[in-house]
């Protein structure tokens, strides 16, 4: 497995690290900046689950006038090595 840590773009949160594993499985996950508590249960939620799978629901999920959000972010890092 490998620690993979995303830049992101266009939302509050500035990084988003987690650990993906062989077969994809996306674990501790952790968001630097945003809403904290949203994001650490957003982690929570996420934890143990497959990067298509993560991808699948959070993709296209937009905060605010933004054509993005932290999740949408979240799903575009899993997808992303």
């Amino acid at each position: 497995s490998m620690t993979i840590t995303y830049k992101t773009q266009g939302v509050c949160a500035q990084t988003i690290t987690f650990d993906k594993a062989d077969d994809g499985t996306i674990t501790n996950i952790s968001f630097v900046g945003g809403c904290n508590g949203n994001l650490k249960a957003v982690s929570k939620l996420c934890d143990g689950m497959k990067a298509e799978e993560i991808a699948a629901k959070l993709a296209g999920n937009i905060c605010g006038f933004k054509s993005t959000s932290c999740a949408d972010q979240l799903a575009k890092a899993v997808l992303s090595n």
